[in-house]
């Protein structure tokens, strides 16, 4: 081959491999899954990764120095018996429960100034300040919420968890407490500890993972 053909060749060849390399790889959940399409608010919703390999985390949960009090770094397990959970597990959840599954019920704790920058497709925003008589709730719209969201019974003066749904919680991240909150109001309540789970990295690591987002009301 002659000089000019191999510089040609290899001219080529490095145009290709530039190309290549410039370009977008597939950016999956998990090295099976790509996607996983869920309900929101009646219609779905497909949830994948950003495919931009560019892409960089949500301004909103860049921050690394956040007050502590409040926004104090939470600890693996928030409560014994409570389950703490990822993403993996958390589209899980999502799947059943959009599946048709009515004793899960994935919930965004967060307040609401939080929840309209933008929640995980299919929760359900119940405020930690709604189970929390300390910020006003009162006992009787707190027995509505357990009964009417939860699945909890009154009997007489007690509760009966028995019907008690899987309740899946999450709200900033590792460094927020209004999910720990809504748990422990739960628990101290009567709530089963194994029907609570909790997203400990919630919306931080689902923003850091590149996850889609729905707009919150």
């Amino acid at each position: 081959m002659k000089k000019s053909k191999i510089i040609t060749a290899v001219f080529a060849a490095s145009l290709v491999f530039c190309a290549n390399a410039s370009a977008d790889k597939p950016v999956g959940i998990t090295k099976d899954i790509m996607d996983v399409t869920v309900k929101h608010d009646g219609k779905e919703v497909k949830i994948t990764r950003n495919q931009d390999n560019k892409n960089t985390v949500n301004p909103a949960f860049a921050k690394t120095s956040r007050p502590c009090p409040p926004f104090c770094i939470q600890p693996a397990v928030v409560a014994p018996g409570v389950e703490t959970i990822a993403e993996i597990e958390m589209l899980d959840y999502l799947s059943r429960m959009s599946a048709g599954d009515d004793t899960i019920l994935v919930i965004d704790s967060r307040t609401p100034d939080w929840v309209k920058k933008g929640t995980i497709p299919g929760a359900r925003n119940i405020p930690w300040t709604s189970l929390n008589p300390v910020k006003g709730a009162d006992p009787i719209s707190i027995l509505e919420i357990m009964e009417n969201e939860f699945g909890v019974k009154e009997n007489d003066d007690s509760l009966d968890f028995t019907n008690a749904k899987t309740v899946v919680m999450f709200c900033n991240g590792m460094w927020c407490g209004q999910s720990p909150n809504n748990i422990r109001n739960l628990l101290k309540l009567g709530y089963p500890a194994d029907k609570i789970k909790w997203y400990r990295g919630g919306m931080q690591d689902w923003e850091i993972l590149g996850l889609t987002t729905v707009p919150g009301k």
